[in-house]
């Protein structure tokens, strides 16, 4: 009993030591990814699954996006690619009935896994007037729903879009930001360098180089060696580490 409670106070602590650490910064802009760094798993990846599994577009796109998937797993599809056919396969569909999907979606599957602390952090950068934005390479129907559990505004997301006209969602891929797309797409809509940046996987290496403070939260095995190298800020979430 006693360990617990030593880890809990241990999780407290460091949450507020990388809190306190991140606004002592002052930050004006501050962006972050959404996958793995908000909350835990790929809520990308999995609304695709999920979706397929519903018959939300037809049995002909299903198998195919199937087979793609597994070709994307195997290595033989990029990883651009992939994220944004997961958008694209969306042509045809009314975005009201494609953002009502994913409010589904994430309210069932991941609103329960967002890190506490980074919901916190957010509340406490907003408070202090800094601009605070997600980027994430996941669709941007998804990633608009799931944050307003989060609170960044929609207007603050760089997301993987398509072009949607009179309604009904097109196949033009707008926007796609992942590796080197992530710093690309804070250039180009915020026209700024983010003075603090947070993510997990070497899809955002690019966008933790830009910022002038990068921390890897909950960081796969190849960005924690990369942030290590680097000595970047490491963050385990208390989710995390109380497994």
């Amino acid at each position: 009993m006693q360990q617990k409670v030593t880890m809990k106070q241990t999780s407290k602590t460091q949450a507020s030591s990388l809190i306190d650490s991140v606004l002592g910064l002052n930050p004006r802009l501050a962006v972050f990814d959404c996958d793995g760094t908000l909350w835990s798993g790929d809520a990308g990846e999995g609304f695709f699954d999920w979706e397929l599994k519903r018959g939300v577009v037809s049995y002909e796109i299903v198998r195919w996006a199937r087979a793609r998937y597994v070709e994307y797993r195997e290595g033989k599809v990029s990883e651009d690619a992939m994220c944004g056919e997961m958008v694209t396969l969306h042509q045809g569909l009314k975005e009201v009935d494609v953002l009502a999907l994913a409010r589904e979606f994430f309210k069932e599957n991941f609103a329960g896994r967002i890190f506490s602390e980074m919901r916190e952090l957010i509340k406490r950068l907003q408070a202090t007037g800094c601009d605070v934005w997600a980027v994430s390479s996941t669709n941007q129907w998804v990633i608009r729903e799931a944050m307003a559990y989060v609170g960044i505004s929609p207007e603050k997301i760089l997301a993987a879009s398509a072009e949607v006209n009179g309604g009904t969602i097109t196949g033009n891929l707008t926007r796609m930001p992942s590796g080197p797309g992530k710093p690309k797409a804070i250039l180009e809509v915020i026209g700024e360098v983010p003075d603090a940046a947070f993510g997990n996987s070497r899809w955002d290496a690019d966008m933790l180089t830009l910022a002038r403070y990068p921390v890897a939260v909950n960081p796969n095995p190849d960005l924690e060696k990369l942030a290590r190298e680097k000595r970047w800020t490491i963050y385990w979430p208390a989710e995390v580490t109380a497994e």
